[in-house]
């Protein structure tokens, strides 16, 4: 069975979604198709939630009636049938009047989280009235039944294969299923989400849970690249990469692939493909067990970046000094990146400041604590570079202008990572590019 995940910009239009349902019948091939929201909705829902938190239910129902005359503007355009437009109309109207009724009781977190949850489910009811329309046979999948997570936000891989075979098996014949990304339930049966990306998680789990043939992620760029598009002029689609190299590249900051989404089609040895939906004849990236070649491939850059110094002669060498450092971070659950050693000191990186004071406070008796802000992390990713030869003295010499803050090397046979100002972001991506690859 073949697993296909469509993005937001690949259902964002009514004739987005037309194009999905050509690619999806392409082959006679069992599927099961996840589809996140429509693109714009997840950002629009959030502001709904925002505006609710500051208690602005006017402006909160402004932003729902917005968006409920976008989807209808969508259902015309999407559907030519009075009576599937109909249904349609029908259907979302009862997304929007659970909206409506949200901003006018008290706001939660868990409310927010059913707020989250409607962009997905309005997008695949959607689709399945446009199937059923054209008169192609399939049937929908409540995420909202299998996918679950645990008490640690952590999906149950045994749960959601046991729940998601038990459904398929009462749909046995049908070789068209759609569902939800994105959404779940969490441990105590509330409505949840996987977090941003998540639908590229969904399409992952539900691949491992059904042994499947394939991951295919769907978007708008054709592979991931061997540089930041967006940042630099020339880039090329990479063809293959091993499970981490592409793992390295989605954690350091490559924007097509979401970091969870690697683990469990590795678990299953089910190939992942990045392919492009505006492009599909395109050859796109396939990630499988084998790296295909050695050497560099790609560089990807991880912004908002928080380095932490502690400086102490006295206690550095001193047995458990860096346990005592790490139990800090774990006990703020806060993910180290980077990290590097001397003498007289420790260096680290997180990405996130939410518990910074607690953590500079806690670190204070250690040592002397300096925190520097905006920093970015530089990745080079590549098969066995940590045992290229000629690899670190390339990446200085092409980088001599640039500040190097930290770097990492031999932690991975994949990665060398580096730590700048987040000011030097640009010309070091476009030096790399030149230096490592050729390309201007």
């Amino acid at each position: 069975m073949k697993v296909m995940k469509f993005g937001g910009t690949s259902v964002g239009k009514p004739e987005r979604m037309h194009q999905v349902a050509q690619l999806i019948t392409k082959d006679q091939e069992p599927k099961i198709v996840v589809l996140s929201a429509l693109s714009g909705t997840t950002n629009t829902l959030v502001a709904i939630g925002e505006a609710l938190l500051k208690s602005d239910k006017t402006g909160a129902k402004q932003v729902v009636d917005n968006l409920e005359a976008h989807y209808k503007n969508f259902i015309l355009e999407l559907l030519k049938k009075e009576e599937t437009r109909q249904k349609a109309f029908a259907t979302i109207a009862e997304h929007f009047e659970f909206l409506n009724i949200i901003t006018k009781i008290s706001f939660n977190e868990a409310l927010n989280k059913d707020i989250l949850a409607q962009g997905e489910l309005m997008s695949t009811k959607l689709f399945s009235i446009y199937l059923e329309e054209q008169g192609i046979k399939h049937e929908l999948l409540p995420a909202l039944e299998f996918m679950t997570i645990d008490a640690n936000d952590e999906p149950q891989l045994g749960v959601i294969r046991q729940k998601l075979s038990a459904l398929l098996e009462q749909h046995n014949g049908t070789d068209l299923f759609i569902t939800q990304g994105y959404i779940c339930r969490n441990a105590r049966g509330e409505v949840d989400n996987l977090k941003r990306g998540g639908s590229d998680y969904t399409a992952s789990l539900v691949a491992a849970a059904v042994h499947g043939t394939v991951c295919e992620i769907w978007t708008d760029i054709d592979g991931m690249h061997n540089n930041d598009p967006r940042v630099v002029k020339k880039t090329l689609p990479i063809e293959q990469l091993s499970f981490e190299e592409a793992a390295e590249l989605a954690y350091f900051g490559a924007k097509i692939l979401h970091p969870t989404c690697i683990w469990p089609a590795q678990q299953e040895k089910v190939p992942v493909k990045l392919l492009n939906t505006m492009q599909p004849e395109a050859a796109g990236t396939t990630i499988t067990q084998q790296a295909g070649s050695v050497g560099v491939k790609a560089i990807a850059a991880k912004d908002g970046i928080i380095a932490i110094n502690i400086k102490s002669s006295r206690m550095l060498l001193a047995y458990g000094f860096l346990r005592k450092i790490f139990e800090v971070f774990e006990k703020y659950r806060t993910p180290i990146d980077m990290i590097t050693t001397s003498e007289v000191a420790v260096s680290v990186t997180i990405d996130s400041s939410a518990f910074l004071k607690e953590i500079v406070k806690e670190l204070e008796p250690f040592g002397t604590v300096e925190v520097d802000h905006d920093q970015t992390i530089v990745s080079i990713v590549g098969n066995e570079i940590a045992e290229t030869k000629d690899i670190l003295s390339r990446l200085f010499d092409c980088l001599k202008p640039v500040p190097v803050r930290m770097v990492s090397y031999g932690g991975s046979r994949h990665n060398v990572s580096l730590l700048i100002p987040s000011s030097h972001k640009l010309e070091t991506l476009q030096l790399l590019n030149k230096g490592l690859f050729g390309l201007d």
